[in-house]
Formats: C-alpha cells, sequence, structure tokens
C-alpha cells in the first residue's frame, strides 16, 4: 500500500488512533497494536488530569510503542489557549506536531474556523506541523490553506456521534476541489464502513478515538477498522467502475444457443 504524506514526512500507515476514553490501559495497548496506526492522538490537557498511576501508565506506553505522537490542543476555545497549549505540548512530547483544535460551539464541539486560521498562522511561524480540525467547507479550508497547512482534518460529524458522514456533497467537493492536499477524516465516524467509504472517495486517511474507544470490545474494533481503511484505499486505486442506469452483461454471449438471439 502506497504510504501517507505529511509535511514532507512518509507514513507506513493511513490509520491515526486516539487514546483517550479506553476502559484500562491493557486494552488501549491491545487496541494500538491491532490498529498499527500511523500516529497516535493525546491531549496534554488529558494528560496532566489523569491520575498519578494512569499517566505514568500511558507515558510508559508512549514510550514503548514508538509510534510518532500527534499532540492536540482539545477544549481550547481562544487563539491564546491553543497556541500556549500547543507550545507546552511541543515541550512534554518533544514533537512539532500538532492537531490544532480551536472550539467555537459548546454544544456541538465544532471548529471555529475564524480563530483557527489565527492560530495554524502563528503556529505554523513558529516551525509546527500544523494539522487543523476543520469542517468540510471549502472556503474556510482554502483560508486554512493560504495560512500555511498542509493537510487539512475535515469533520465527518460532530466528535464522539458515530453518525458517519452527514454531509456526503460537501466532503465530496472538497475532495475534488483540492486533490492534492492531503485530507484525514477528523471525527464523527462510528463504523468500519464510513471509513471505507470516505477512503473509496479519495481521503488520505481518517483519525479515530470514540468509536475505537466506546465499542464493546475495543481490540476487535480497531482491528476491523484498520482492515476497512486499507480495503477503501485500495478501492480507491483500484479506479472502480462507474455506475450506470443501464445493465450489462458480465459473460460473453459467444456460444450462446440461437433460440437466445433477438432476432429468433
Amino acid at each position: 500500500m502506497d504510504g501517507l504524506h505529511l509535511y514532507g514526512e512518509q507514513f507506513d500507515g493511513r490509520l491515526l488512533l486516539g487514546t483517550a476514553g479506553y476502559p484500562t490501559l491493557d486494552i488501549l495497548h491491545q487496541s494500538v497494536q491491532a490498529a498499527k496506526p500511523a500516529m497516535i492522538t493525546v491531549a496534554l490537557r488529558r494528560q496532566g488530569a489523569m491520575d498519578a498511576a494512569h499517566g505514568e501508565g500511558l507515558w510508559a506506553l508512549l514510550r514503548q510503542w514508538q509510534i510518532p505522537l500527534l499532540p492536540n490542543t482539545a477544549g481550547c476555545l481562544s487563539v491564546q489557549e491553543a497556541v500556549t497549549t500547543a507550545q507546552m505540548a511541543r515541550e512534554v512530547f518533544e514533537t512539532d506536531w500538532i492537531k490544532l483544535e480551536l472550539i467555537g460551539d459548546d454544544a456541538t464541539l465544532q471548529p471555529d474556523v475564524f480563530q483557527l486560521c489565527e492560530a495554524a498562522e502563528i503556529l505554523i511561524r513558529d516551525g509546527f506541523k500544523v494539522l487543523p480540525y476543520c469542517t468540510e467547507d471549502l472556503i474556510a479550508c482554502r483560508r486554512l490553506l493560504d495560512a500555511g497547512c498542509q493537510a487539512l482534518m475535515p469533520w465527518a460529524a460532530p466528535i464522539g456521534t458515530g453518525l458517519g458522514v452527514v454531509h456526503e456533497y460537501a466532503l465530496k467537493v472538497l475532495r475534488e476541489r483540492l486533490p492534492d492536499v492531503p485530507l484525514l477524516i477528523d471525527a464523527g465516524l462510528g463504523l468500519p464502513s464510513h471509513a471505507a467509504a470516505v477512503m473509496e472517495w479519495g481521503y488520505d486517511g481518517v483519525l479515530l478515538n470514540s468509536a475505537v474507544s466506546r465499542s464493546g470490545n475495543p481490540v476487535l474494533m480497531a482491528q476491523a477498522f484498520a482492515q476497512a481503511t486499507a480495503a477503501g484505499r485500495a478501492a480507491f486505486a483500484a479506479e472502480p467502475m462507474v455506475p450506470s442506469s443501464q445493465t450489462r452483461a458480465s459473460t460473453p454471449t459467444v456460444g450462446q444457443p440461437f433460440w437466445h438471439s433477438e432476432d429468433y
């Protein structure tokens, strides 16, 4: 399978996995092993809020996995808050990668695209490799590219809903209009079939958390999502047949009995 390219770096997989909300650290560890993610996302604020034992356990796992980390600015509501959190995350996790979250609505956790662009520009000037969590709005996405982002992470649906793609038309248009920009679906996926669908449309990857951690069997679900993501990408690369309203026989007509002829 072809690799995922972001900011000049190549990753072996196309699935990114979050670390929040798992029943136990052991289940988290097994889920990561099953998913074999390209990157692991971790929130500085959640990490700081954990009890000491859990926090030390997660730190040990992060070191053991040796998987690239993608810290995020979850919970930030202002530009300054997001920038400060990103800078702290860089010091703590020793990476320039940041998943930029800047929420504008508490009920839907919808990104504030106006502040998002401002924060992205500041962080990129500061040397960060920014992956912004954004909506599927084409114009907002173009503004983020103008700010210097080299990849985008539009949502499929609000965080944690598991609804799958809510605005299919908008996401397909976004993929069509930004053909050369790495686009990863972030938030709202609930089933492996959701991941397979967006990958079939040509999206470059998916980021999961709740769909795995809140399932009845996170380890099995992580494996299912990994398989679905790979299958969707393979289907896209295979150039699917164009749907048609006209039937077309899949077997040749040579050798059919004469009474099948239209002239008989």
